[in-house]
């Protein structure tokens, strides 16, 4: 026997048991956590508007750029001195002007303080040239809406490094208040080159709203506003609102699915077939737009430079008739200085129509043998202009020559741009295109992107001929132009806008003449410049009413009809926005600073 085998077991029995206790005293280790869910990005609260177009540009000054679109985002992302209030009557915006105020009768002049704390989005500030900037390209430019009283200016004076403004005019105008909405920033736009029109064809270059333009995507249909988080007053409550081109199948799609919030679109069958189908059936609304189409007639030469021929075109063309097959839903017109939808409207026009024949033959026209009107021997051809992108416009305009046309006139429509219809003093003979662009299909796809157009080579190959050059052909001049004439503000000055003298003087020479020019009468302006002073308030019912007899007689142009838009809500969106039509100038999207994202 070994003598240390006894002990050396004893001492292996022994590490063994405090090896045990020891890892039965040893507390096992705890599994590592798990990593706790990824948090979703919020996402951003939005309201989707569906329209049925973005429209040509977004200056909300130009006739050529006159949109519920614009309208829309003049309201949200410009700066106004004044804004209408639920009735339409204009109160002092205080985040723009803390006051305004008429301050002499010789000269007459009105001052501006500006709120200290309002500016762009460039961080420059809201101040005196912007307001010199409005006045200037108002008073210059041609083809702009209700340039009368910005004419009537012969001076704005800046202090207080261009937080107070003092306007001098040249006569005393009651309507002073109407001036100076939609500012536009002087800095970024008076040295760029076509500031006017290019620089406001695709967006708005800054804010001076709750509400700012971070992408205008044409082939997309879209339109993005976000939150002006540099808005000094209360901030918008919604962080994105979308305006989205999206018509027929796909709206009532994105109705349906919750997609789309609120739509403003045309009405016609295609809508409200569309519309019919929706369940629950969304609310619909009315929205009157502020515009009234008209027809002008040319007055300074051509072959309506008559007034017997003018009043003959009065008797020939079916009003009605134009709008029931352009705008059955649109408003009829009759008045020059007040629209359907305003109070206080009622309808001007004679109850008797003009026999055409014996006008036309008393003004030195005739038949031929074929029972075409001629002039001194030649055959008559008028031309009516329409601007391309108003599609409307350019359906009135071919209606209107298929009923001359019918009475033994000839004529030809041209569909130049309205930059150039509405501002110059010929037009390129520009034939209306018949090229549409298809709408959405499905509200998912209303803002995807087109798919690109093949790229691959033909299999046969074909030996290019370099066609003839075509000589451009020759400039024309409008006889008759369908164009919108906007409403809403103050009748006196639209009256002189549209229909007075427009000879001012300017460090540039006269503004270039637009094709269709206003009418300038001896007998009409006395009574137009009574109205603007209002230097008889007793008396401008009835001035007023001696206008549109003189305008009825004379027929510078022919009201139609005043556009409207049909509002569609769900009711989510009833109770998160309470969306309405809105005040006349503002429209429909009145207030969305205020609106919350609906339940969906």
């Amino acid at each position: 026997m070994t003598v240390g085998g006894p002990r050396r077991r004893a001492a292996t029995l022994v590490v063994v048991l405090l090896a045990v206790l020891l890892a039965a005293c040893t507390a096992p280790t705890a599994p590592a956590p798990a990593p706790p869910p990824p948090t979703a990005a919020p996402q951003p609260t939005q309201v989707v508007v569906a329209v049925d177009d973005l429209g040509a540009g977004f200056n909300p000054h130009l006739l050529a750029h006159q949109s519920p679109v614009t309208t829309a985002l003049a309201g949200l992302v410009l700066p106004s001195v004044f804004r209408p209030d639920a009735n339409g009557v204009l109160q002092l915006d205080r985040t723009v002007a803390t006051s305004a105020q008429v301050t002499s009768q010789d000269p007459f002049t009105v001052t501006y303080e500006l709120n200290l704390e309002a500016s762009w989005t460039s961080n420059a500030p809201i101040a005196a040239e912007d307001f010199v900037y409005l006045w200037e390209r108002m008073r210059d430019e041609p083809g702009v809406a209700d340039a009368a009283g910005y004419r009537l200016i012969t001076d704005v004076r800046s202090r207080a490094a261009g937080k107070a403004v003092d306007v001098v005019f040249s006569q005393r105008y009651t309507a002073w208040q109407t001036l100076f909405s939609n500012l536009l920033p002087a800095h970024l736009l008076k040295d760029a080159p076509g500031s006017w029109t290019g620089a406001l064809a695709n967006g708005l270059p800054a804010s001076g709203g709750p509400f700012r333009v971070v992408s205008v995507d044409r082939a997309r249909g879209e339109i993005l506003l976000t939150r002006n988080d540099q808005y000094w007053d209360t901030p918008a409550v919604l962080d994105q609102l979308s305006l989205r081109r999206i018509t027929g199948t796909a709206l009532a799609d994105g109705l349906t699915v919750g997609d789309v919030d609120i739509a403003l679109q045309t009405p016609d069958d295609t809508v409200r077939t569309a519309l019919s189908g929706v369940a629950p059936p969304p609310k619909l609304q009315t929205a009157p737009q502020p515009v009234v189409t008209e027809l002008a007639l040319r007055t300074d030469g051509g072959p309506l430079s008559d007034t017997r021929v003018r009043q003959a075109l009065e008797g020939l063309i079916d009003r009605e008739a134009v709008r029931a097959a352009v705008a059955p839903d649109a408003l009829a017109a009759d008045s020059y200085s007040l629209a359907p939808s305003q109070p206080g409207y009622a309808s001007s026009a004679p109850t008797n129509r003009p026999d055409a024949t014996t006008l036309l033959t008393s003004a030195g026209w005739s038949r031929d043998d074929d029972g075409r009107w001629q002039d001194d021997g030649e055959p008559v051809q008028l031309i009516i202009g329409a601007a391309a992108e108003r599609p409307a416009d350019v359906e009135v305009a071919e209606n209107v020559a298929a009923q001359l046309d019918a009475a033994g006139i000839d004529t030809t429509v041209v569909a130049p741009a309205g930059a150039a219809l509405f501002g110059q003093a010929t037009v390129p003979p520009t034939p209306p295109s018949t090229s549409t662009t298809p709408p959405p299909t499905a509200g998912a796809t209303a803002t995807s992107t087109p798919s690109p157009e093949p790229t691959s080579a033909p299999t046969a190959t074909v030996t290019p001929t370099t066609p003839p050059t075509a000589a451009p052909a020759a400039a024309v001049t409008v006889d008759l132009m369908v164009r919108p004439r906007t409403v809403g503000g103050d009748p006196a000055t639209e009256l002189a806008s549209d229909y007075g003298c427009d000879d001012p003087v300017t460090p540039n020479g006269p503004p270039a003449r637009p094709s269709v020019p206003t009418t300038c009468s001896s007998a009409l302006q006395p009574l137009i410049d009574e109205l603007l002073a209002n230097t008889n308030p007793d008396a401008a019912t009835d001035t007023r009413a001696a206008v549109e007899k003189l305008l009825w007689a004379q027929v510078p142009a022919l009201p139609l009809f005043q556009p409207v838009s049909l509002l569609v809500s769900t009711a989510s969106a009833d109770v998160g926005t309470g969306v309405a039509p809105g005040p006349l100038t503002t429209g429909p999207l009145t207030g969305a600073q205020r609106w919350t994202q609906p339940q969906r």
